[in-house]
């Protein structure tokens, strides 16, 4: 069993201990001491990790940790023999952000279960992220408001209260667990939000969270999955955010705090521009297809239309020209989107053929159909005069 010093106390971030086994793996080695300070990864939270030296100067780098039936196992891709002496020392940066976010997890979950009675289902601390999932639903006001209360607690800094007791002592105690424990059980709480059995680290004292901001959420498997963050990572969302925001605010000659009615209004212009430019599309597909009234089959390119404009050209000709109408847009280096169209005909087989010669792709109604191909324009051209 080796001796995890992380337990008690967080803040320990060097020690000294002695290697009871190295194990070689697949992708490198797996050292055993008889005490750490490495955090295994478990409960959503990861693994911690730093460096081990030895007493002649060696140093490896401990990339992982977990653990397995009571032993540590710290991931190295060197080996060190059973029976040294090592200093080890964890990279507290990356500690440090993960004893703030679950912290900030502790508090959210627990107001979460006091005020709705929702239950904690499924925790990660991803490099970016922190995901919660949640067995109730909430909607965005409720978040913010949990959110603000949230910020509160932490804003209080009181104490975080961590206390280990035996099986029995909790059986009437209040606490929050996934699972049914046994043996020694190690409470975390946090006064005023969370009592929870837990087994990862934490931060002394809930003003050294920083801040908590709740991201998104969604829908998931009948309850919902939410985003957050805490700390120094919540602070660089938050900062990232700003210089977004004030990008768009440049762009758009918009005050900071006045930005979403600003692409509002952008947004209700471009519709308008939109609208206007396919009534003008209309108008001259229209004049394009009384040109080649009755003129038979139809070979058209055209520049710059999108997939509806390519369609709605196709759709006017084909009702004039007395033939088959075929409308390709597009260039030499990426493709053509296409509309091949004839008034009460059969394009399955020719369609069927063309998307064979020419690497393309679609489909539709007997008579009008969609889709693109990778060829050239010269490829396309002779393709229809040996069809039609």
């Amino acid at each position: 069993m080796t001796e995890k010093l992380y337990e008690k106390d967080a803040y320990c971030k060097s020690f000294t201990a002695v290697v009871t086994e190295c194990r070689e793996r697949k992708q490198g080695y797996e050292i055993i001491l008889d005490r750490t300070v490495f955090y295994p990864e478990g409960g959503g939270q990861p693994g911690d990790f730093g460096t081990l030296r030895t007493a002649n100067g060696k140093e490896i780098s401990v990339w992982d940790t977990h653990e397995k039936n009571g032993e540590i196992l710290h991931y190295t891709k060197q080996p060190l023999e059973a029976g040294m002496e090592v200093a080890g020392e964890i990279d507290w940066a990356h500690r440090f952000d993960l004893m703030q976010n679950h912290s900030g997890e502790h508090i959210v979950s627990g107001l979460i279960h006091q005020t709705y009675g929702y239950n904690n289902v499924g925790f990660h601390m991803g490099k970016s992220m922190m995901t919660i999932d949640l067995d109730g639903e909430l909607d965005r006001d409720q978040m913010r408001e949990i959110e603000q209360r949230a910020n509160a607690i932490v804003w209080q800094n009181r104490p975080v209260e961590i206390q280990s007791y035996g099986e029995e002592e909790v059986k009437s105690m209040e606490y929050r667990s996934k699972k049914e424990l046994h043996g020694q059980v190690r409470i975390v709480t946090f006064p005023g939000a969370d009592t929870c059995a837990c087994c990862g680290t934490h931060v002394a004292r809930a003003g050294e969270i920083g801040l908590i901001k709740l991201v998104s959420m969604e829908k998931f498997k009948g309850g919902i999955r939410m985003e957050m963050l805490c700390g120094g990572r919540a602070l660089a969302y938050v900062n990232e955010v700003c210089s977004q925001n004030h990008q768009i605010s440049v762009a758009l000659s918009a005050k900071p705090l006045e930005t979403a009615g600003a692409v509002k209004r952008l947004k209700e212009s471009e519709a308008a521009y939109s609208y206007q430019i396919g009534a003008l599309e209309i108008q001259l597909f229209s004049m394009k297809a009384e040109q080649l009234k009755d003129t038979g089959n139809v070979l058209l390119f055209e520049e710059n239309l999108a997939s509806e404009g390519v369609r709605k050209l196709a759709a006017a000709v084909m009702e004039r020209c007395g033939g088959r109408c075929a409308v390709f847009s597009g260039n030499e280096e990426q493709g053509y989107k296409y509309a091949v169209g004839e008034t009460g005909g059969d394009l399955r087989v020719f369609v069927k053929e063309m998307n064979q010669k020419l690497q393309g792709r679609g489909g539709g109604k007997p008579f009008f159909v969609q889709g693109s191909v990778a060829a050239k324009r010269a490829e396309i051209e002779a393709f229809f005069q040996g069809f039609c």
